[in-house]
């Protein structure tokens, strides 16, 4: 696992972000979180305990935590966008019918770099991999 919520806090502080327990809320949910949450999803949860909070505060914040480099934000396809607080270097396995994104390990893809790297010219700041098909439960046949 990666970065503690109280490291996450620790590193937006010392950046001078304030600390309000709307964005510990989001933050911690986002950690905790094995299903890459949409904005919506993230309000869908977190609403019953903050009722003065909108969906535009959520995504206020979680731009923020993109831009602190706490979080990830994964778009795929012109679905709305997905967050991911686990920035260890893992995949994502995605179901075409539901949407569910599963992380799985894979050793880092660093060759891939360095050749992309050597017949471009780039200097490569990273990729993304990712695996379609369907999920367990969209495989299976419903009788």
């Amino acid at each position: 696992m990666g970065a503690t919520v109280e490291q996450a806090l620790e590193q937006l502080k010392s950046t001078g972000v304030r600390m309000t327990p709307q964005r510990h809320a989001i933050l911690s949910f986002l950690m905790d979180s094995m299903i890459h949450p949409t904005a919506d999803e993230i309000y869908k949860a977190l609403s019953p305990a903050f009722p003065s909070m909108s969906v535009a505060t959520i995504y206020n914040n979680l731009r923020l935590f993109v831009e602190a480099g706490l979080v990830r934000e994964l778009t795929y396809g012109d679905d709305s966008s997905r967050f991911d607080a686990d920035l260890s270097d893992h995949y994502h396995a995605i179901c075409r019918q539901c949407g569910t994104i599963v992380d799985f390990d894979y050793p880092s893809l660093t060759d891939v770099e360095k050749t992309a790297s050597k017949e471009t010219g780039f200097k490569v700041e990273g990729h993304r991999m990712e695996i379609y098909g369907l999920c367990g439960d969209c495989a299976k046949p419903h009788s």
